[in-house]
Formats: structure tokens, C-alpha cells, sequence
């Protein structure tokens, strides 16, 4: 932004006065700031000075100064900040503003702006012979769609040719800029298309010219003597608190209910604890979650111990002693057995220390647990599942083919078969 001066002292008028109609405005003006925030009114007092007198004097500037209980230097700084303010006489008749942005450039603004050095002055913010015309390049003016487009005061002329500017300057110099309509220049509208409308070019039918309204809903139409009134009688004396508990508050029978309910859900939490058995009135038809595997040694299957079947008791030494669950068909390895015969564990632990499963890519610590709890500790347990091993648990933890998209089998292949030293010559990486 080049600097902003104010202009030269040989043109600077002696003082400023609002207009009687201008000075109550501006009092006005100020009144619609709290008390203290006055000066927050200086930029609509600057424009209009500037609408009275055409620019913005060193006057102006002191005399809005004192109005505002303001610096001079202050409202010279919002005055030379703001290009919309002029600092230097202007014609008396009209000021043109030519709008020489990207639009309006590639629409021929550049002949609007040779009609302006033409017909007023080759150098922009000088006066014509009769200081009644004056013109100036400015950014966009912001109706790109009607480029291109100058602006005379506040209002703006747009879908310009070289002619149509030679006429409003000619109009405007002859006192007549009155008889010039603002706006598009052509025979568009407004913004609309310039070859006219293109859209919604159908007639309106009867039925949109005449709106006839839906007849009303059965409960709507019934009279209003029909609907009950509101009533603000006060309750009866000799309803009693078991017969309308709500009466007692707003909120009381429902407080009722949330403590009877909480009642049973402590009740149940507490005969879970005492025998043993999964809460199964809160968690119906859970499993895994509830072995005793999952709580034992960190979450690590004893070598032997199988959990108890869902809904019955027993403690850990029951467990022990219970006969070995008879294998099915189903089972496709050795170690592994259906979740019905094994109760709470989807697999029968193999016999020897649980391998480290976090080695298997994806396995972290927490669902290292999860498939220790269902039976799962060895590598070379996990090497032998086939896909119906695969599948049921998929199913117990939710996978969706996690296990055969991350290939545990055969990482475990690997792991079982020579540890790091063969996972890393098998997948190129260190397993841990």
C-alpha cells in the first residue's frame, strides 16, 4: 500500500461544520455507544464529512477529533488507513472510481479507464479545467458478474462500454448524473444472465397461482370447546403418597424405580461373587469373559485347570478334579476342543509354559490375556488351527478375519519352529 498524505496546505480548508441535519445525525451516531466508547463512531463520522464535503480535510480531522475526545493522531491513522476516505479535493459534480481487478480487466476496463484520462485527466486524483470531475483506479467493487463497472459516490454503473462512459461523464459534468439509472448499463437485470432468464421459464399452473390448503388432521378439526383446558387446580388433600407417588415431587416415582432397580442389580452382583457363577442375568449369554483363566497368573492358563461350564459353580479344585471334556469331531487338533466342552475357555491350554504370544504381529498385551483366557498360550497351538478353529475365534472376539488377514498361523509356524531367528528369515523383520 503506497503512503496516504494528507493533501497539500494551500487547498486545506480553514475550518469544518456538520451540517445542522449532519451534526444531529452524528450525535445520534455517538449516542449508540456505551459511555467511554465513543470513539468507536469515528469512521462513520469520517464518511460522512467526507459525503458532506467530498474529501476529508485537516479540519475534518480535529473537528471529529474534539467530537470524540480523540488524539488528532488517532483519527489521522483511521483516515489514512482506509483508501475508502479521500485526502485531497475531488470533483464537485462526480468522482470516479474505475474498478481495475481481474474481472473487470478482462471485460475491458482498461478502455473505461482511457475514457476517464480522456475526457477528465491522463493522471488519476487530479481535478477537470472546471474542478468539477475527478477519477481514480480502485480494487473490486464487487459485482464481477456485471464487469466492467465503476462507482460514483455510492452508487455503481456496470455492463459498461467505451460509449455508455463517455455519456454518464458527459451527464454528470452538465449537472445532469440525476438522469443516469444506476446499476447494469444493458439490458440485464440485476446480476441475472445478460441474455435473459434461462431457468424457471414455465408459466405457474392453476394449482401454484391459487394454493389450496390440506384439509386439517381428524384432531385439529374437532371444536375447542372439545379439547381439555389446563387446569391449575391444587391437588387433593386425600390422595395419599402410595397411591400417587408423583405427588411428592417431580421426579419421585421415577427415584423409585432407579433405586428398586439398583436394589436388584446389587443383589445380583452380590450372588455372582458368592458362588462363583457369571452374573448372567446382567450379561445374558456371555462367555470368555468369565473364565477363570482370564484372572489367573495375569491372565496366563494353569497347564490342567478348565473352567467350569457356563451356569454352573464350583471353585478352581472342582475344576481340577472334573473328568477331561470327551473330544468331538469338531475338534481339528490336537489341544483344541468345542467352547461347550470347555466351558468358559474356547480351547483346551496345551500342557507347558505359555509361549510369548505378543511376538505374533498384532498380539499386544491385552489380547495376549484375552486368548490365554480362552485357551490359547502356545505357538505351535495356533501353528495347527485349521479354519473352523479359525472361525470360531473370529466369532469370540469379533475379528472379521483379523486372524487369517494378519496370518497368525503362520507366523506362529515360524515362531514354534525356530523362534525370532526363523520369524525374521521367514517375514524379513524382528518380531518384537
Amino acid at each position: 500500500m503506497s503512503t496516504r498524505r494528507l493533501a497539500d496546505e494551500s487547498v486545506q480548508p480553514a475550518s469544518f461544520v456538520f451540517t445542522p441535519e449532519n451534526q444531529a445525525w452524528a450525535q445520534k451516531r455517538i449516542a449508540l455507544y456505551p459511555a467511554g466508547r465513543q470513539q468507536s463512531a469515528v469512521i462513520p463520522l469520517l464518511m460522512r464529512a467526507q459525503d458532506q464535503e467530498g474529501w476529508v480535510s485537516r479540519a475534518v480531522i480535529e473537528t471529529i477529533a474534539g467530537m470524540l475526545d480523540m488524539a488528532y493522531i488517532r483519527v489521522l491513522e483511521v483516515a489514512t488507513f482506509y483508501t475508502q476516505f479521500q485526502l485531497q479535493p475531488v470533483g464537485t459534480r462526480a468522482h470516479i472510481q474505475v474498478c481495475g481487478t481481474t474481472p473487470c480487466m478482462l471485460r475491458g476496463a482498461e478502455a473505461i479507464r482511457e475514457v476517464c484520462q480522456r475526457k477528465i485527466h491522463p493522471e488519476p486524483h487530479h481535478l477537470n479545467e472546471d474542478g468539477t470531475l475527478s477519477w481514480e483506479e480502485v480494487e473490486c467493487l464487487g459485482a464481477c458478474v456485471n464487469a466492467p463497472m465503476v462507482a460514483i459516490y455510492h452508487d455503481t454503473y456496470e455492463d459498461l462500454t467505451p460509449e455508455r462512459m463517455e455519456e454518464i461523464i458527459d451527464a454528470f459534468a452538465a449537472g445532469k448524473g440525476d438522469t443516469i439509472e444506476p446499476g447494469p448499463q444493458s439490458e440485464r437485470q440485476f446480476s441475472a444472465a445478460a441474455a435473459g432468464d434461462t431457468t424457471l421459464l414455465e408459466k405457474p399452473s392453476a394449482r401454484r397461482e391459487k394454493f389450496v390448503p390440506p384439509p386439517p388432521p381428524p384432531d385439529a378439526a374437532a371444536p375447542a370447546a372439545a379439547q381439555p383446558a389446563p387446569t391449575t387446580a391444587a391437588k387433593p388433600k386425600d390422595v395419599s403418597k402410595e397411591a400417587a407417588p408423583a405427588v411428592n415431587g417431580p421426579n419421585n416415582a421415577v427415584k423409585l424405580s432407579q433405586a428398586k432397580a439398583e436394589g436388584e442389580r446389587s443383589k445380583a452382583n452380590a450372588d455372582a461373587k458368592a458362588d462363583g457363577k457369571p452374573n448372567q442375568a446382567m450379561r445374558e449369554g456371555a462367555r470368555g469373559a468369565e473364565s477363570k483363566a482370564a484372572g489367573i497368573d495375569s491372565g496366563k492358563a494353569p497347564a490342567k485347570a478348565k473352567a467350569s461350564a457356563p451356569g454352573e459353580g464350583g471353585t478352581s479344585t472342582d475344576v481340577a478334579k472334573e473328568k477331561p471334556a470327551k473330544k468331538t469331531p469338531a475338534a481339528s487338533a490336537k489341544g483344541v476342543s468345542p467352547t461347550r466342552e470347555t466351558g468358559g475357555a474356547l480351547f483346551e491350554a496345551p500342557e507347558g509354559p505359555a509361549d510369548d504370544l505378543k511376538l505374533i504381529s498384532g498380539v499386544g498385551p491385552v489380547l495376549e490375556a484375552r486368548l490365554n483366557g480362552l485357551g490359547i498360550t502356545r505357538f505351535d497351538q495356533v501353528a495347527r488351527f485349521k479354519k473352523a478353529d479359525i472361525a470360531r475365534l473370529d466369532a469370540a472376539l469379533n475379528f472379521r478375519g483379523r486372524v487369517e488377514r494378519d496370518e497368525w498361523v503362520k507366523q506362529a509356524k515360524a515362531l514354534a519352529k525356530g523362534g525370532v531367528e526363523e520369524y525374521r528369515r521367514v517375514f524379513g523383520k524382528d518380531p518384537r
